[in-house]
C-alpha cells in the first residue's frame, strides 16, 4: 500500500486469514479464497487506514483497521468468513464486533466455515 511517497506493508488489525505466500508454510488451504476476497473488497479503491494503539508490529509493518468508504476491510472479511479473530493487545477497540462477526460466519458456514 502507497502511503504518501512510502510503500508500506499494511498489518489488518485483529484478524488472521490464511496465506497465500506463508514463508514457511507456503500457500495455506484457503488462502487463495482468502486474497480473492480482499482484492475484490480494496483492488483500484481508495482505502482510509486507522490506527490504533500501537501502529507498528515487531517486523516494522503498519497495523491498521482498513476502510473502503463505510466498509471496514478487516471486519468485512471475517463476516464473510475469510478471516478469523487475532485480537493482540493492545489493539483491540473492535474486537467484541469481530468475535460476533465470526461466530456468525460459522454458524452460516460462509467462507473457511463452509461444510463440505
Amino acid at each position: 500500500m502507497r502511503v504518501d511517497e512510502r510503500v508500506e506493508k499494511v498489518r489488518y488489525i485483529g484478524v488472521n486469514a490464511p496465506e497465500v505466500h506463508h514463508p514457511t508454510r507456503g500457500e495455506e488451504p484457503g488462502g487463495r479464497e482468502a486474497s480473492d476476497a480482499n482484492r475484490r473488497l480494496v483492488a483500484g479503491r481508495h482505502v482510509r487506514l486507522e490506527l490504533d494503539l500501537q501502529s507498528r508490529d515487531r517486523y516494522g509493518r503498519l497495523l491498521a483497521y482498513v476502510w473502503v468508504a463505510d466498509t471496514m476491510v478487516n471486519a468485512e472479511l471475517v463476516r464473510q468468513g475469510y478471516a478469523q479473530v487475532m485480537t493482540v493487545p493492545p489493539n483491540v477497540r473492535y474486537q467484541r464486533l469481530f468475535l460476533e462477526l465470526q461466530r456468525d460466519a460459522r454458524q452460516a458456514g460462509r467462507g473457511l466455515w463452509r461444510r463440505a
